[in-house]
């Protein structure tokens, strides 16, 4: 029997980009998931979020042992997940770069079915399905599935099959190397920044751009490229959910500012308009016909939306007017010949309105896709 893929000469470099020795056998488990895909990577880019200690053991774990597979690098940009990114790209030998988060395992075809986009050469960039794989062993009974991407995971709304996107979700991605060399990298002054705010919404601004650098780019979703990503306890629970959806109201108003609100909320739109109604009315229909968790799972969506608003409003008032954040080159990232990274300052600074919205982000990112219609849409 013929096998149902492929064979293909494309090769995949995956970066996991890691800050902190508490995930380590979360890092260890996405690394042998990688290891393990039936299409086999070019080589897994571990890159550290300016943790020496992390970096050191990494080190001594894989490459002084002579792995050729996996590289450890260390973030050569400013803190946060965005540089981290950009780290991997600049320094990424494979003609797709895959990204995989450090607390999530790949199935083992998960690359096989990325590879399968790329067939098109429109298509720019394919992420895939994300499962959320709770610490408590289930899903919280008015955690509304509508809003799995408070913890990073495919939500209640996205169509499902291989279909255009507005934006891929980027924990579970790929992209042409060539897409970043048309519309440069991922932006900082938003994202994540290891555990200190749980921002988001830079894979969402990156396909805007990439979008307008090449009108004719197609970005899909292929459900069947499934990871799981583990949610721990501290997240399944309503005070993160809460200061999550918060948290992506102010990047929003960061992406609306930088790229317009047109297509900065135009899959929001469809999101708030069709998506959370009607997963309102299913709750509450719930709750009449006696089934747990129904009147939480509504009381969830309007709570939701509301923190979102509110983030957004109060970020859209702080910030002034103008880009949010900065991109530049992957070129940036590259290492000079005697090892060191490029400076980024001259490249790539911080603007004024990013600097000034952080502090409204309180002290204890979400869906995106679609330029057609059955594409669906939300806050990342």
């Amino acid at each position: 029997m013929s096998s149902p893929f492929r064979t293909t000469r494309r090769t995949y470099s995956v970066v996991v980009c890691v800050y902190t020795e508490d995930r380590w056998e979360d890092i260890l488990a996405a690394v042998a998931s990688v290891r393990q895909q039936s299409l086999p990577a070019l080589e897994t880019l571990l890159v550290v979020d300016h943790n020496p200690a992390l970096l050191s053991r990494l080190s001594a774990t894989f490459t002084g042992r002579g792995d050729e597979e996996v590289r450890v690098l260390a973030n050569a940009g400013p803190r946060g997940l965005s540089a981290g990114r950009n780290t991997g790209i600049a320094a990424a030998r494979g003609e797709i770069v895959a990204f995989l988060d450090d607390d999530a395992v790949a199935e083992r075809d998960w690359l096989r079915y990325l590879d399968e986009g790329y067939d098109d050469p429109r298509v720019m960039a394919v992420g895939g399905r994300t499962q959320p794989a709770w610490a408590s062993g289930r899903r919280p009974g008015w955690f509304p599935e509508e809003f799995d991407w408070v913890v990073g995971c495919t939500y209640r709304g996205l169509p499902p099959g291989r279909v255009r996107v507005r934006n891929v979700l980027g924990g579970n991605a790929s992209f042409r190397r060539t897409a970043f060399d048309a519309a440069g990298g991922f932006a900082t002054g938003i994202g994540r920044d290891g555990d200190r705010r749980p921002l988001g919404c830079e894979e969402t601004e990156l396909c805007i751009r990439l979008a307008r650098a090449l009108p004719q780019a197609v970005l899909l979703i292929d459900d069947r490229a499934v990871i799981h990503h583990k949610v721990p306890t501290a997240r399944e629970g309503f005070g993160y959910f809460r200061t999550r959806t918060y948290a992506e109201g102010l990047s929003k108003a960061l992406v609306a500012r930088s790229v317009g609100s047109g297509k900065g909320l135009e899959s929001e739109r469809r999101y708030t308009t069709r998506v959370l109604p009607a997963g309102v009315v299913r709750g509450l229909r719930d709750a009449l016909l006696g089934r747990a968790g129904g009147a939480g799972r509504a009381g969830a969506i309007i709570a939701g939306v509301a923190t979102a608003a509110a983030g957004y409003a109060l970020a859209h008032v702080r910030t002034r007017s103008g880009v949010a954040f900065s991109h530049g080159p992957i070129a940036a990232y590259a290492k000079r010949p005697d090892g060191e990274a490029e400076s980024l300052s001259s490249t790539a600074p911080e603007s004024d309105a990013a600097q000034d919205a952080e502090p409204v982000v309180e002290p204890n990112a979400g869906p995106g896709a679609e330029p057609a219609p059955a594409a669906g849409g939300g806050p990342r």
